[in-house]
């Protein structure tokens, strides 16, 4: 069993950039918490700080070497470009048009929210009683077999009924035979051994036709599926066992922090006044905008 996992996205690289250039307020002085920033270059007086770069170089995301001396400077010219031209863009009024306010303000949404999300993350840790009782509810979950087999795979429905009738003489020779014969590059060398694996892992065919055999029966016809003619041997089969707890605790406070944060979010829209707008469609514009005050779900 695997359980996945739920990641945050945090604001791009992109998005903070574009806000690092779009401050209405260039000219403030800095306050005495941002005195003590390390500054690498000022544009007209304003600062681009230590901490900017850093934060984009960790934003990376590992998409290709970015922390070297020649990729911090790249930041940094990019940076001051941006301030030049975001600081002609404050002068000529474009933050004030509705499509670059409405934009901005986007982004300040998406980073505040994202700045709420992260800190939930680091500060509401679920306890070991929380992640236990989690764990107790998915192992309750798990349910049915998983099965361990060998097989040959073969392109024609006649080759593989030849390989039964020399099983039927010679059952001892099924790896021998997946070594000499088995068009399955992955498991050939191995004896045609496949692993243990749940059915919902394989195509139907081979799963239904595997889950009928006893403890190691061969396959009396050939399973045909998408990628040819199988002959199946079972090794064993049994009950799917969850991991262990310790095994699993990341993922299940990972789990359990998505969990927590959704009824967080949603106790927040259930307490708010949210009130929907709809818009006239294109075909009757010129119908007036109605609003209704629609109860939080």
């Amino acid at each position: 069993m695997q359980l996945s996992k739920h990641r945050i996205l945090l604001a791009s690289a992109a998005t903070l950039l574009v806000l690092s250039g779009c401050n209405a307020d260039q000219d403030a002085k800095p306050t005495a918490a941002a005195s003590t920033e390390v500054i690498v270059a000022t544009v007209n007086g304003a600062p681009i700080n230590k901490s900017s770069i850093d934060m984009i170089v960790n934003e990376s995301n590992g998409q290709q070497p970015v922390n070297t001396p020649e990729a911090r400077e790249a930041i940094v010219n990019q940076l001051i470009i941006q301030t030049l031209i975001a600081d002609e863009a404050i002068k000529q009024g474009l933050d004030k048009t509705p499509a670059v306010a409405d934009q901005l303000n986007v982004l300040k949404l998406s980073v505040l929210s994202n700045a709420y999300i992260q800190n939930y993350l680091d500060t509401q840790k679920p306890s070991d009683d929380e992640l236990k009782a989690e764990y107790e509810r998915i192992k309750a979950a798990v349910v049915g077999s998983e099965y361990h087999a060998r097989h040959i795979l073969v392109e024609s429905e006649s080759d593989a009924q030849a390989i039964i009738a020399e099983l039927k003489k010679n059952p001892g020779s099924f790896a021998k035979l997946a070594e000499e014969k088995s068009l399955d590059t992955g498991s050939k060398a191995n004896g045609g051994d496949l692993g243990w694996f749940d059915l919902s892992s394989m195509v139907p065919e081979f799963g239904n036709a595997a889950a009928k055999l006893e403890k190691g029966q061969i396959s009396q016809a050939p399973v045909k599926t998408e990628y040819g003619y199988h002959i199946i041997q079972l090794e064993d089969s049994r009950p799917i066992q969850a991991p262990p707890f310790d095994e699993v605790k990341s993922h299940l406070v990972e789990a359990v922090q998505q969990k927590n944060l959704k009824t967080q979010v949603e106790d927040l829209k259930a307490k708010a006044k949210i009130v929907m707008t709809e818009t006239p469609a294109p075909t009757s514009a010129s119908a007036p905008a109605t609003t209704a005050e629609t109860p939080a779900k």
